[in-house]
């Protein structure tokens, strides 16, 4: 075999397995780039009245969220519904960077001295005079389009804002799986662009209503937030998305609740 031949190959199998490398080390870089998805608890205080809500409330204000800000869970929301008449429950969005983080809460609650002193008087109240009937709780984990929580400025400034909870169940697993994915597909990155600004989407994985998917989107007030609406519903990618066979009859219900922040809300 002559040298220059021999010599070729040498270099065109060393530039490919350099540019092999170089792809491995991109794909690498590009996986530790890109954040794990979370995980939400959606937990609903059912209260019969607004004192009785307002017991809860102080709890959650003064003895849990600090709890769970030792155990380095941040961004937890506390809402209240904004038409108050029709449901005195406290709503709490609770993330969890990993599935560890979610299973070790109660264990490290129950271990938390500081925790314990601030919820005596709370848990000494009697059965009698129970401040709610039950706590509903759905557990979720995020959508890859939207791996964490995405929070505006105006939210973390704590200026005036109102939130949208929505809930889409589908009849059966399948469809609820193309639903998520019609949001990753482009649906979130169309309700990013009318500035809808979404929170966060998670796919339920425990609840008393599945197969569902539940999101929430924010708004500065009602008005800012029906024009967001109007820029979603005539969205010229959303009026080609919607009418692909794909994703047809995904969608077998929608429940949506407007919700306030309490004072104390992270969110």
């Amino acid at each position: 075999m002559p040298r220059y031949s021999l010599f070729t190959k040498t270099v065109f199998a060393s530039l490919a397995m350099a540019m092999l490398l170089s792809g491995t080390i991109r794909q690498l870089k590009a996986a530790e780039d890109t954040p794990m998805q979370e995980y939400y608890e959606l937990r609903v205080y059912r209260s019969p009245n607004a004192e009785k809500r307002q017991v809860v409330s102080d709890y959650v204000e003064r003895a849990l969220l600090p709890a769970l800000m030792r155990q380095g869970i941040d961004r937890v929301g506390v809402f209240t519904r904004t038409d108050d008449d029709a449901d005195f429950a406290l709503y709490m969005l609770i993330p969890f960077k990993t599935l560890t983080a979610f299973s070790e809460l109660n264990q490290k609650l129950a271990t938390d001295t500081e925790y314990a002193k601030a919820a005596a008087d709370y848990f000494a109240i009697a059965m009698a005079d129970a401040p709610y009937s039950r706590i509903e709780s759905k557990f979720m984990k995020a959508f890859a389009g939207m791996p964490v929580m995405e929070q505006p400025e105006y939210s973390v400034k704590k200026e005036p804002r109102l939130f949208e909870l929505r809930t889409y169940e589908s009849h059966n697993a399948d469809k609820a799986r193309l639903k998520v994915a019609m949001f990753n597909d482009g649906e979130i990155d169309i309700m990013r662009n009318v500035k809808l600004a979404p929170l966060f989407y998670g796919e339920t994985l425990i609840g008393n209503d599945v197969p569902n998917l539940t999101y929430m989107l924010t708004a500065p007030d009602m008005k800012a937030h029906d024009e967001h609406w109007n820029g979603f519903r005539t969205h010229p990618d959303w009026l080609v998305m919607k009418g692909l066979d794909k994703y047809k009859d995904t969608v077998s219900k929608i429940n949506r609740w407007y919700l306030v922040p309490t004072a104390y809300s992270q969110l």
